[in-house]
C-alpha cells in the first residue's frame, strides 16, 4: 500500500470511521480470492421475519427487492472480546514528518489506522472490543462494548492520536510496556483476544522484564497478537540515502552524528539478534508475532486476525 493510495484514501474518505469501513469493505469483497473463502463478516443467513419482533435487523434493502421481510441471522452475538492496546510512546513518531494522518503515517499513524479498521471488522461482527493507549506518562482505557455507538467513541478517540498538527513539538517519552502489560493482564477478566501495537524497542535493554509481561498476557488462557509496527527501511535495514546524518533519540531528545553506511552493519546484526529473540520467545508463549511495516498496508494486519480469529473458535 503506498504513499499515493493513501494520499487518494485521504482525500475521498477524510474521517477515520469512512477510511475504515472502506479499507474493510475492500478486504471482504477480495475474501473469494483468499484462503478465507467462506468467511461470513456480518450474518449467516436470511430468515423470514415473525410479526412482533424487533426489526433492527431487517434487511430493508432485500425488502425493497422483494417486497418481504427478511432478517439477518447472525452466527453468534458478541463472541469475542478483544482488547486492542497502542504503544504512543515517542519513538512511535517516526518516521517524523510535518504532516501525518492518512497521507504520510508514522507508525503511531498506521497502528490507530489499523485498530480502526480492526475495530470496524469486530463490531461488525457483533464482537466486543476495547481500546488503550499507553506510554510511560499514563494510560487511557476504554470500556469493552459490541454496539455501533461504541464503534464511534473508538472512532473519535483514534482520530485524535492520528493528526498531531503543523509545528507541534513532539513529546519525549518513553513505553513503559512491562509495566502496562503486566497491568493489562491483572485486568482482563474473562479469556479475550490480546492484540497489541507496538515497536518493542522498550524491550531492547530489558528484555527479560518483556518477555515475563509478554507471558503473564497468556494469563487465563487469552488468545495475543503483537504487530510489531516498524519503518522497515530505515529501521531494520538502516538504509538511507545520505552520507552523513544527525539522528535523534525521540524518546529522550539525545543527539548523535554518524555515517549510516559506517555502522550498518553492527546495527543491523544487533537488530536482528533481538528480533530474533522476539521471535523465539512468543512461539514459546504461543503468541502470535506478525511484522507490520507501515509501508505494506493493512492486509496483513487483517489476514492475521481473521487466521487467529480461526484458530480460537474452530
Amino acid at each position: 500500500m503506498s504513499e499515493d493510495f493513501y494520499g487518494q484514501v485521504a482525500g475521498l474518505f477524510p474521517s477515520l470511521d469512512l477510511f475504515a469501513s472502506q479499507v474493510v469493505e475492500g478486504f471482504i469483497t477480495g475474501l473469494h480470492k483468499s484462503p478465507f473463502h467462506g468467511f461470513s463478516v456480518e450474518f449467516a443467513e436470511h430468515r423470514q421475519y415473525n410479526q412482533g419482533e424487533s426489526v433492527r435487523h431487517v434487511d430493508w434493502k432485500l425488502y425493497g427487492r422483494t417486497d418481504r421481510l427478511y432478517v439477518k441471522k447472525f452466527q453468534e452475538e458478541t463472541n469475542l472480546r478483544c482488547h486492542i492496546l497502542i504503544d504512543t510512546s515517542s519513538s512511535m513518531y517516526f518516521p517524523v514528518s510535518e504532516e501525518v494522518g492518512l497521507v504520510h503515517p508514522d507508525k503511531l499513524g498506521f497502528s490507530v489506522c489499523a485498530a480502526a479498521v480492526l475495530a470496524n471488522i469486530l463490531i461488525r461482527q457483533r464482537d466486543a472490543v476495547g481500546l488503550s493507549f499507553f506510554s510511560e506518562e499514563g494510560r487511557f482505557q476504554t470500556e469493552i462494548k459490541s454496539s455501533p455507538s461504541h464503534l464511534k467513541y473508538l472512532m473519535s478517540e483514534l482520530e485524535k492520536r492520528l493528526i498531531r498538527g503543523k509545528g507541534r513539538p513532539l513529546p519525549h517519552r518513553g513505553a513503559d510496556i512491562v509495566k502496562t502489560l503486566h497491568l493489562a493482564a491483572e485486568q482482563i477478566h474473562k479469556r479475550s483476544l490480546i492484540v497489541l501495537f507496538s515497536d518493542m524497542f522498550d524491550g531492547e535493554y530489558e528484555p527479560e522484564s518483556l518477555f515475563g509481561a509478554l507471558q503473564h498476557l497468556k494469563y487465563r488462557n487469552n488468545e495475543v497478537i503483537l504487530f510489531h509496527v516498524t519503518e522497515h527501511g530505515k529501521e531494520a535495514g538502516f538504509v538511507f540515502p545520505g552520507k552523513h546524518y544527525c539522528l535523534v533519540d525521540l524518546e529522550d531528545g539525545k543527539e548523535i552524528k554518524l555515517s549510516p553506511a559506517e555502522y550498518r552493519e553492527a546495527y543491523v546484526a544487533r537488530y536482528n539478534s533481538y528480533l530474533d529473540m522476539l521471535k523465539e520467545r512468543c512461539n514459546q508463549y504461543r503468541i502470535d508475532f506478525v511484522e507490520a511495516d507501515i509501508r505494506e498496508g493493512f492486509v496483513p494486519v487483517l489476514q492475521a486476525y481473521l487466521a487467529k480469529r480461526a484458530r480460537v473458535f474452530k
